[in-house]
C-alpha cells in the first residue's frame, strides 16, 4: 500500500480502478486541521490530467508493473512495433502511449516498456539520449560573437537547434524531456 506521505512526482498509483501518475502535488497544511495533499494525476491509459485532493493518511493500491526490456523495430506511421528478445513476442503502441518519446526511438535498440496485467502501457526512456546529425544548415562565417544557433536532424529524424558549431557525423546529447540539445559527445 502507497501512503499519501510517500508521494512524489512520477509514483504511479491505482485510484478507483484506474492507473494515475503524479505529475505534480503539494502538501497544504492548515491550523488544527489534517493536511491535505493537493495532486495532478496522469491518467497512464487515457492521457487525461485531473486534479485531486487527498487528505493525509490515505492509502493506495501500489499496481502491479512489469518492466521488460524490448526491443524497437519499426514503425508503420500509426503504431510502434516492439519485440521482447527472449520470447519473441511482438506488441505495438501508439502515439498516446509513447507520449512524445517516438523521436527518440532507434530501429533494434532496446528500451524498457512498462507492462500492466499483460498489456504495454508505456516505454521507460533515459532523461537523455545521444544521436548522431545526419543533416546541418551551414553556419555563418564571421558570426562567434552571439549564441548562434542553426537547424540539424539527427538520425531518428528529429529536427532540433544546436550550436553553429555542430556539423554532420557529429554524435549529440538530447534532452528526451525538452527535446533540446545538451551537448556534443
Amino acid at each position: 500500500m502507497i501512503s499519501t506521505s510517500q508521494f512524489r512526482k512520477g509514483l504511479k498509483l491505482k485510484v478507483d480502478g484506474e492507473l494515475w501518475v503524479i505529475v505534480d502535488f503539494q502538501n497544504a497544511r492548515t491550523a488544527q486541521r489534517r493536511a491535505k495533499y493537493t495532486t495532478r494525476l496522469k491518467n497512464i491509459k487515457t492521457g487525461a490530467v485531473v486534479e485531486k485532493m487527498f487528505a493525509s493518511g490515505e492509502t493506495f493500491e501500489q499496481p502491479d508493473f512489469e518492466e521488460r526490456r524490448m526491443q524497437y523495430m519499426y514503425t508503420d506511421g500509426e503504431h510502434w512495433h516492439f519485440m521482447d528478445s527472449a520470447t519473441y513476442d511482438q506488441f505495438r503502441l501508439n502515439r498516446d502511449q509513447l507520449g512524445g518519446v517516438e523521436d527518440f526511438l532507434m530501429e533494434n535498440e532496446e528500451y524498457k516498456i512498462l507492462f500492466f496485467e499483460g498489456e504495454p502501457l508505456d516505454v521507460d526512456m533515459p532523461t537523455s539520449v545521444v544521436l548522431e546529425v545526419i543533416e546541418a544548415e551551414p553556419a555563418a562565417k564571421g558570426d562567434t560573437v552571439s549564441n548562434l544557433t542553426k537547424g540539424a536532424k539527427v538520425a531518428t529524424g528529429l529536427e532540433i537547434k544546436v550550436p553553429a558549431f555542430i556539423k554532420v557525423g557529429d554524435r549529440v546529447k538530447i534532452d528526451t524531456r525538452t527535446k533540446e540539445y545538451l551537448e556534443r559527445v
